[in-house]
């Protein structure tokens, strides 16, 4: 009888119109898709925004940064939020922060305002992501229906960089580089208001906040990231780099030892005391760096030097998507079999292989000639490791914890993302900077008089003399990408130890902790 009244009663936070499973993973889809975009839609539309708000080049890789930083930095503390606040709320508050924070951004008339409106955004992202992917677990029973509403969301994941790449350069060339922000304005609206009407609410967890935490490591890894975009510019001696990079050391020491005595720490360090999860932390950390760094450095490659359009750009981008999904198929048919450690050392060695590829670019190189074939087999380095990493980060990890230990990989991406890119852009900084006053005297004896009244306006080399400035400068900085996937190559090499037999275990570890990258 006790059990009779407790299933009539109502449950708490159930969702005002049930029994629309269909509805609710449209809008928990519709959520991860948004933030996924928001990744890579903004590649394709930077040298427009370069144009538009007057960044420098080095300058402009905080708009990608001002995003990664802050959604690496809360994401783990997003997830926390979900459980002890309640999931749909927290993901609701997280959309509505992240669409204001696009409105914001579409609207910047300064480059201040939209790298404000990029960290919001990253706040916002941090927010609703992890509560996204547990919500699967609030809303749809175990078994098949659950497994299914995974693939979804999983497939969504994945397909969301492609699409992001071909949705900037169709929105920036049709339209405005305002509307890769634009555009989620009537997602984020949708999934606002009918988050409350189709998705049921999550038991709330007792818990505490590690704000210190969150606090510390976000500050610290963009102190750092400025210190090295600083020095691109102003040297290494500069007051200013040198303080960024004190104040880096500070609070990243401050974060281990808050993390150390928290009774409930964003990043539990005893993540840390196996070699596998340690491997893999690094391995995504350095991939990802190059990555993102790659992106940022070849669109402007397509567009200025190659002059393609922005949906050109995004096409000719998808090489590497294309590398990543047929990557992605073998290793789903093949890991039970090999094992995880051979798919990351040849997917780290086939990133070394494409990056080191890369070096060769200059001004005289064509898309097919000389930028395919490496895109393409970084794109399968990086597809080879996907999956992967998501088994071996979870690897001696208890049941309850994978979550936490598949959310220390997600952040490693992201922070890594930043920090790599920054590195890359204090190489081109300098690289560039060197180029240009080797080519100053030639252009100076040969430019005409429009062409030098523009280098007085811009303070840039014009025409084939800025574009040899500009791709010496992408091939310095695709060798410190290179050497960063050389030392993935080496961690993959000697830290991986995850045997075949381990598999069975880790695959149900990494169902629940959900996708990793």
């Amino acid at each position: 009888m006790t059990t009779q009244l407790q299933q009539a009663m109502p449950v708490p936070g159930a969702a005002r119109r049930s029994g629309h499973p269909g509805i609710a993973l449209f809008i928990i889809a519709a959520c991860q898709l948004m933030i996924v975009l928001d990744s890579t839609i903004v590649n394709v539309a930077l040298p427009n925004i370069q144009r538009s708000l007057g960044f420098s080049t080095t300058d402009l890789s905080w708009v990608l940064s001002a995003y990664t930083l802050t959604f690496g930095g809360m994401l783990l503390l997003g997830g926390r939020a979900g459980d002890i606040l309640g999931r749909r709320r927290v993901f609701t508050t997280g959309i509505v922060v992240f669409t204001l924070a696009s409105l914001l951004g579409g609207l910047a008339q300064e480059p201040w305002q939209l790298l404000a409106a990029r960290a919001l955004q990253g706040v916002g992202g941090a927010i609703a992501s992890p509560t996204s992917l547990a919500l699967i677990t609030t809303n749809f029973a175990e078994g098949p229906e659950r497994n299914r509403a995974m693939g979804v969301f999983a497939g969504v994941s994945g397909a969301g960089a492609a699409v992001g790449l071909l949705a900037g350069g169709m929105l920036t060339e049709w339209l405005d580089w305002r509307w890769v922000l634009f555009v989620n304005l009537p997602i984020g609206l949708v999934v606002a208001v009918l988050a409350p009407v189709y998705i049921n609410e999550s038991r709330r967890h007792p818990g505490h906040f590690d704000v210190a935490g969150a606090a510390t490591s976000t500050l610290g890894m963009a102190s750092l990231v400025y210190g090295f975009i600083r020095a691109s510019e102003d040297g290494w001696s500069d007051p200013l780099t040198v303080t960024a990079f004190v104040a880096a050391a500070v609070l990243l020491a401050a974060f281990v030892l808050v993390e150390s005595r928290a009774a409930q720490p964003i990043i539990p360090l005893r993540m840390f005391g196996d070699r596998n999860r340690v491997g893999s932390y690094v391995i995504i950390l350095c991939l990802a760096g190059a990555m993102y760094g790659m992106f940022f450095f070849i669109v402007q490659f397509f567009q200025i030097v190659l002059g393609y359009s922005p949906i050109r750009s995004g096409l000719a981008s998808l090489t590497f998507t294309g590398g990543l999904v047929i990557a992605v198929g073998i290793t789903q048919r093949l890991l039970p079999v090999l094992g995880p450690k051979p798919f990351v050392v040849i997917g780290s060695a086939l990133s070394v292989v494409g990056l080191g590829w890369l070096t060769f670019i200059g001004p005289g190189t064509t898309f097919v000639g000389g930028v395919v074939g490496p895109l393409f087999v970084f794109g399968a380095g990086v597809g080879l490791n996907f999956v992967t990493l998501t088994l071996t980060s979870v690897s001696g990890v208890a049941q309850h914890e994978a979550g936490a230990a598949s959310g220390v990989l997600n952040a490693s991406q992201q922070v890594g993302g930043s920090l790599g890119l920054s590195i890359m852009v204090t190489v081109f900084g300098t690289a560039s900077r060197n180029e240009a006053e080797q080519q100053l005297p030639s252009f100076l004896a040969r430019a005409g008089a429009a062409e030098k009244a523009e280098l007085s306006r811009t303070g840039q080399l014009p025409g084939h003399w800025g574009h040899q400035v500009l791709a010496e400068g992408i091939s310095s900085a695709f060798v410190t990408s290179a050497a960063m996937a050389a030392v993935a190559l080496l961690v993959a090499l000697v830290l991986i130890r995850v045997r075949k037999s381990d598999l069975e275990n880790l695959t149900g570890k990494a169902a629940a902790a959900g996708p990793g990258l």
